[in-house]
This record gives C-alpha cells, structure tokens and sequence, in this order.
C-alpha cells in the first residue's frame, strides 16, 4: 500500500525545511523525508551562522544572485518565526597590498550582486569600532549587510512552521531507493512506501546519490570538511562584527564572530575528504585554526572553550548552486548548497517554488497558512546564579525549575519544546531548541533532568533516547592551554 503526496522533500536541513514551509502556503500534501532522528542534523548543524552579504559569491552565478535576496529576508523570517538573527555588519581584513587588490575586487563584485552597504575602510576607521583587532591590519572591506543567525534553529523553526501547515514530517525515514511511475515517483523509506508527482532533491551532501536513483548522474557532490572552536557565553564580547580574512579557492578563510547567543565562534578550515559523515577533530587542525584566527584577533585564547566540532559542506564539481527541474518531469534538484547555501536558503525556497509555479505543480495558495511560530527560547543575558539557584532545588512538575543551571533554562522551555509536533528522542535535540547543554558542563548536570523530561513527556523508554557522545576531554583540556 503506497501513502500518496503531491510533493515529497527529501532531506530536513534549512534547504529541505525552507522549501517546506514556502511550499506549504499553496494546496496540496507535502511530505518531508529525514534520514536523521531530528531536523537539521547535517551541514545545518554544524555551520558558522553567517547570513553572508552577498559580496563574495561570483558575480552572475546563482550563488551570488540568490545571497542578496535571501540575506534580506532573514529579518522578516526571524520576527515571524521567532529565530535568533542580528545584523551586526562584517570586516574582510588585508595586511598586505595583494590582499587590498582582493578587497577591492570582492567590493565591486559586491556592487554588481547588488550588496549596497559596502565600504573600504582604513585601519583607523576598522580599529575605532574594532579595537580588539590586529593593529597590523592595513585596510577592510566592511559589509553593513552581514548577520548572524543560530542555523538549526532556523531551520526548526521552519520545520515547525511548515507541521503547523500541514506538512508531513518524517524522521529516521532514509530514502533507500525511487521508482519512475508514468506519472508520479514511488520513494522507498523507513520501510514505507511514498509515491508523489514531485520529488524535490535536498539531501545536502547525499544529492548526487539520490539522483543516483532514478538514473540522473550529471553532477557529484566533493565533501569539504571543516572544523570550528567554540567558547563560552560572554566570550565574544568586545567584538561586534563577524571578522573575515581575505577569502582562498576553498572558501572565506578563517573567521571570528559573535553567534546570536553571545558565543565566541572560530573557523572553519577547509579539507576535501571522501568521507561524507567525518565528524572527527585532531589537535594539530584546531591548533592551527586558532594560529590562524590571532591574526586577526591576537589576544584570542582557548581558556574558555567549551566544545569543537565538525561539519561537511556539499559543495558539487558545478562549483555553483543547482537549482532546476531535471531531465526527469517532476524531479527538481536542490543540490550542490555549499557557502552562501544558509544566507541563500529563502531565496532558493522561492526559486524551487516557482519552478512549481510555472509547471502548474502548485496552483492556488492556502486562506488557512499561518505564517507565525512562537519563538521557544530568546537570547539575552543570564542573571546572577545567586539569584537563582534555589530554582535548580524546586521539584520536578515546576515549569520554573531551573533543569539547565549553565544557560538558566527552566521545565516550562523545554515541556514546551517538547510539545510542537515533532517527536523528540534525543538530548541533542532538546539542546538546539532550548540550550539546555549548552553551558560550560556541556550538559553534565542538566543531562539526566532532560532525559527524564523526555521519557516522561513522550512516554519513551531509557535506551529509545540518544544521549550524546562524550567528546575526547582530554583533547578539550589540552586545546585550553592555547
């Protein structure tokens, strides 16, 4: 027995989620495919957060047309969705003449993508408003259009939206093989059958291998691996812009930047790997990584790092991004969604929206779409724990205990977390909607309170919940010592 759709979605990072929740104004079923236990568990996961201005894509690709659309609707997004975003402006900075000829062809390729907040600063006018920066800078382009933005949570907040629209969503659903019917697809998933009229292709690093399927081998995805430190909460302050090196062949270098929540972010560096799920970090790479940052930032140190980790990026052998319907009527790719891929994914939703538009794969828009998702959680800045500690001793069954003492987040958050439609097991999960885990235990003691939130909320045993695995600490306490 085959569950029919009129679309399917293959893949839930912020490409598969985008598409979703545009999708979802218009009539029609929409099933979302996720080989993961939860949203946003690939590339999205592990990502700089930089809602990118839109300079540095070449001018006449699709990556740099679609940058500058989507960076200007993140602001719009974020207050309907309630996701962290701010736009706090950008430096690429030079130190020596070569590097200014690049500040200067990066400026006009951003004037020919249409970037207007554009400026080649002098060291003076970068050190002014960035005095934590290295006095040997000799220039900067600055971009006022940069933002930062927490990556997962966008796109769980997507996904959310687009369940609240009707949207079907499944997850641990990995997509193992597509049948071509005479007019619809049969996907084969989690021991279910799905046919649709439309498949889109948003698999992220897995694209080629879904086209794979139905015969389409006109593209391959070359995995770039990409490793980032992260520091505590109030680390980034003194810093106000996202700071850039002058970008390489395999991407925008080594940047320092604020996230949303206040967390000092360093990386990535850039390695082909033929490993699709490498998630492993070694000493010498993120040692080299901070080397690297200090030129930017020399009083950086690594006293308060609290985790590193690892994302793969899916750039293809296009070098650009492929957005289009395929050979095969009613299979559209999403593929190849490297850097800007993020900064760019509302801008892609609309395209592939209307690809759909003009085929007459959707036709009349919903008077039922709710555009609005109240926000989980919000940054802003923790009290003092004395304040607050008799909260932690308050029973279970208080929404205002305080289960994650670190990063002050109450039972109230994470019960409501819980309870928006999407089946949550794991503590990772709990973590990217609420922070609980998030702190400088890495959730040590919060840990066992959100498991047993988690059993007790959706009725799941101790071994159907994924713990996260321990990171190599010792590695962590040496990489302190930088």
């Amino acid at each position: 027995m085959y569950k029919r759709f009129d679309t399917i979605i293959i893949g839930a990072g912020i490409i598969g989620t985008s598409i979703a929740r545009e999708l979802s104004r218009y009539n029609g079923s929409i099933l979302l495919l996720e080989k993961g236990r939860d949203v946003a568990v690939g590339a999205t996961r592990a990502n700089s957060g930089i809602v990118h201005g839109g300079y540095a894509a070449k001018w006449g690709t699709r990556k740099g047309e679609l940058a500058a659309i989507g960076n200007r609707m993140y602001q719009q997004l974020s207050e309907e969705l309630g996701f962290p975003y701010t736009r706090i402006g950008s430096y690429v900075l030079a130190f020596n003449d070569d590097e200014e000829m690049i500040l200067n062809q990066l400026y006009e390729n951003g004037l020919k993508n249409g970037v207007i907040s554009l400026d080649i600063c002098t060291k003076k006018e970068i050190l002014v408003k960035e005095p934590l920066l290295n006095p040997l800078t000799t220039a900067g382009l600055y971009c006022g259009e940069t933002g930062i933005v927490s990556p997962y949570e966008a796109a769980i907040a997507f996904a959310e939206n687009s369940v609240q629209n009707g949207v079907v969503l499944k997850l641990n659903h990995e997509v193992l093989r597509i049948e071509k019917a005479s007019e619809s697809y049969r996907v084969f998933a989690g021991n279910q059958i799905f046919t649709g009229s439309v498949v889109i292709n948003a698999a992220g690093l897995y694209t080629d291998r879904i086209s794979e399927m139905v015969g389409l081998t006109d593209f391959r995805i070359r995995p770039r691996k990409g490793e980032y430190l992260l520091l505590k909460r109030g680390a980034a302050k003194g810093l106000n812009s996202v700071i850039f090196q002058t970008p390489t062949q395999k991407g925008k270098g080594i940047l320092v930047s604020p996230t949303t929540w206040g967390n000092l972010l360093i990386g990535p560096n850039a390695e082909d790997t033929t490993d699709r799920a490498d998630s492993e970090n070694n000493y010498s790479a993120l040692k080299s990584i901070l080397e690297q940052a200090k030129l930017s930032m020399p009083s950086l140190t690594l006293s308060s790092l609290i985790r590193f980790f690892t994302g793969v990026r899916p750039a293809s052998d296009k070098d650009d991004f492929i957005i289009e319907e395929s050979a095969l009527s009613g299979f559209i790719q999403a593929a190849g969604i490297e850097s800007p891929g993020l900064t760019s994914a509302p801008a892609i939703a609309e395209r592939v929206r209307n690809i759909m538009l003009a085929k007459g794969y959707v036709e009349r828009k919903k008077n039922s779409f709710q555009k609005s998702r109240n926000p989980i959680t919000k940054p802003g800045p923790l009290k003092p724990f004395l304040a607050v500690k008799d909260l932690v001793e308050l029973p279970p069954g208080n929404p205002d205990r305080l289960v994650c003492r670190c990063e002050q987040v109450t039972e109230a958050i994470i019960t409501d977390a819980l309870n928006r439609g999407i089946l949550i097991d794991s503590l990772d999960a709990v973590k990217r909607r609420t922070r609980a885990g998030m702190g400088a235990c890495q959730g040590k003691f919060c840990g066992p309170r959100v498991k047993e939130l988690i059993r007790w909320k959706n009725s799941l045993k101790d071994d159907e919940i994924e713990e996260p695995s321990a990171k190599n600490q010792e590695l962590l306490k040496e990489l302190r010592k930088l």
